[in-house]
């Protein structure tokens, strides 16, 4: 690649840095505060009308992680009542609920058995998710009640999917980089900049898939670079390597490849063996 390539593909990344969304999410999420967050359900406003809230979090967790959800510090020897409010979006609400005095568990509408205590509630009430599916996208909440009062830790759970991303040349001078069911939608950069048209296609769980096709005019182009930006992380694919503009072989070419190197092999080898039984038979005349 010449300087102009490198220059141009180092000022996008760096662009790319500047501008994305921060990917730097641990297993524990990344925080921020929502700005008026509403509880979800009469059903949930019913049963936090009494509590002294403390604190709503948005937490954003990549899908197939553990996470790690946190009640109030609270002291749990003032602790009478522990209970976890979880509503997924679009699914039923469900509720765990510990008493302390007696050592019993309840829970109301909790079927999922990745959704555990993280490890005893007389140890910790802390809720752990063994493994983040899209179905955890919703808004859980932890209520300590004590004989002082009671406190909430709240958190919008979002989950993140990282896309599935290919790039590959189209026709006419042309490639399509895509960034398959992302949640949220990825971002597609190109250099060296030129036409491109970028489409988006939600799908009915939540995911986004960008496409995005890019068109130039030189017939000297060498190299052609697709960036793809999302928050679980940063992707760059070439045409360099599979040569957008060359020809591309088909499996039957490299069959009929295969089949004459075979064919030259096998003459190779008769003439040798030829030879051979040739000479063997002159020295034993």
């Amino acid at each position: 690649m010449n300087a102009v390539g490198r220059t141009s593909v180092l000022g996008l990344l760096i662009s790319i840095t500047i501008l994305a969304p921060d990917s730097s999410y641990s297993n524990k999420g990344h925080q921020q505060e929502p700005p008026d967050y509403q509880l979800p359900g009469p059903w949930m406003d019913q049963q936090l009308d009494s509590l002294s809230v403390q604190s709503n979090t948005t937490l954003y967790v990549e899908m197939g992680t553990k996470s790690l959800l946190s009640c109030p510090a609270v002291p749990l020897a003032k602790a009478v009542l522990i209970t976890w409010l979880l509503t997924p979006r679009g699914q039923p609400s469900c509720r765990i609920s510990y008493t302390l005095e007696t050592k019993e568990t309840s829970k109301i509408g909790c079927t999922d058995r990745r959704i555990t205590w993280a490890s005893t509630p007389e140890q910790s009430p802390d809720l752990q998710i063994s493994a983040v599916a899209l179905s955890h996208d919703g808004y859980y909440s932890c209520q300590i009640t004590t004989p002082d009062g009671d406190f909430q830790e709240g958190y919008d759970l979002q989950v993140l999917v990282p896309p599935e991303v290919t790039l590959f040349p189209g026709e006419n001078r042309t490639a399509v980089c895509e960034a398959i069911a992302g949640k949220p939608a990825a971002q597609i950069f190109w250099t060296p900049d030129g036409n491109h048209v970028t489409k988006k296609e939600s799908h009915s769980n939540g995911t986004v898939t960008v496409r995005s096709t890019y068109h130039w005019e030189q017939n000297n182009m060498s190299a052609v670079f697709c960036f793809v930006s999302h928050p679980t992380g940063t992707k760059l694919l070439s045409t360099e390597q599979n040569r957008v503009t060359g020809v591309t072989s088909t499996p039957r070419s490299l069959l009929t490849i295969l089949y004459v190197k075979l064919s030259l092999l096998g003459i190779i080898l008769l003439i040798i063996g030829f030879a051979f039984f040739q000479k063997r038979n002159y020295f034993r005349k």
